[in-house]
């Protein structure tokens, strides 16, 4: 009978070794990834080129489609369907430098999906960047692409480059959104703070997705005391990459300039008492029903303490008007080279 080693050295040799492993994994399906991007890359790119040189019409495709079947019967992803988006896919790309090597990073079905349900290449990029960064898995990009976080992210109104440093600024900048929306909460449209909450902490996995994925969960009316006086703060998150509290203050109705005056508060409290040495100093997220986008600009001019302001919706929307204010493209393609 083999005997069991639990001593130290074996734990750690057994962790190192795992850990070779999974990357090892993880490095092949990488690889494999690539190749079968580039493969359907090489199969649009002739499909482009035949029909383009030697005027080859539209029933090309299925007949190729016909024939790789008929040569692999074994192998999916040959139907005219597929091979149409194979076509698609290299003319899309083909002639864009910057994003030709990193739809080469993310999974083929992340391609498809960002391809089909985006509008043009700064929308496209944002969510391949994101999703090559955070790990978005494809029901979380299609979440993130219907919930318009892109737009949303591009508008968010903070104080973020008056109280952030540059090394984390213009990240930071990409982890708040200018809406938020909670369809997955089953809320009337009356309901109190408490009922928010509550309604939250039920659904905790599909608000810290909401929120960008990137947040973990410390806790609910989260007790901080100064001057041993008790404090509350409604829900209080860590943003891993930025390594930061985050304190979320709930309002049911519309802002008010006074609501950045108990956050300061609040992340004055957090950074004296509960922040360790080696985390960046903590942000502060206030969660709206609605503003006034003025009103907000004016609150936040002078505070000190990184916060942003943001409304919530119970379902999907995002205004012709506010469309219309999204940054300039070169301003858009300045901050997607952060993520």
């Amino acid at each position: 009978m083999l005997k069991s080693i639990k001593n130290d050295a074996y734990i750690e040799l057994l962790g190192t070794i795992k850990n070779r492993i999974a990357d090892a994994q993880y490095q092949a399906l990488k690889a494999i990834n690539k190749e079968l991007i580039n493969l359907y890359w090489d199969i649009g790119q002739a499909i482009v080129e035949r029909q383009q040189n030697q005027g080859w019409g539209k029933s090309i495709v299925e007949q190729l489609s016909h024939d790789l079947q008929s040569a692999y019967p074994g192998i999916r992803g040959f139907s005219a369907a597929s091979l149409w988006r194979m076509r698609l896919f290299y003319e899309i790309y083909s002639t864009n430098s910057k994003l030709a090597p990193m739809v080469r990073e993310i999974g083929w079905s992340h391609n498809l999906i960002i391809m089909e349900k985006t509008k043009d290449n700064l929308e496209r990029e944002f969510y391949i960047r994101m999703t090559r960064k955070h790990g978005w898995t494809k029901n979380v990009l299609i979440h993130h692409i219907e919930n318009k976080s892109y737009e949303k992210t591009l508008l968010n109104q903070t104080n973020f480059e008056k109280t952030l440093p540059e090394s984390i600024l213009q990240q930071a900048k990409l982890a708040i959104k200018d809406e938020y929306t909670f369809d997955f909460l089953e809320l009337g449209d009356e309901h109190s703070e408490q009922q928010l909450e509550q309604a939250i902490l039920v659904k905790m996995e599909h608000f810290l997705r909401e929120m960008g994925g990137l947040f973990t969960f410390v806790g609910s009316q989260y007790r901080i005391e100064v001057d041993g006086k008790e404090f509350f703060i409604d829900i209080l998150l860590y943003h891993r990459p930025l390594k930061c509290l985050t304190a979320i203050e709930l309002k049911v109705g519309e802002f008010k300039p006074e609501y950045v005056g108990k956050m300061q508060f609040y992340l004055r409290a957090l950074d004296q008492l509960v922040r360790l040495e080696d985390e960046n100093f903590s942000i502060g997220i206030i969660l709206c029903k609605s503003k006034s986008k003025t009103i907000v600009e004016y609150a936040l001019h002078d505070a000190n303490k990184p916060i942003g302001v943001a409304e919530y919706k119970l379902f999907t929307q995002l205004s012709k008007e506010l469309q219309r204010q999204l940054p300039a493209p070169e301003l858009i393609a300045t901050l997607l080279d952060e993520i």
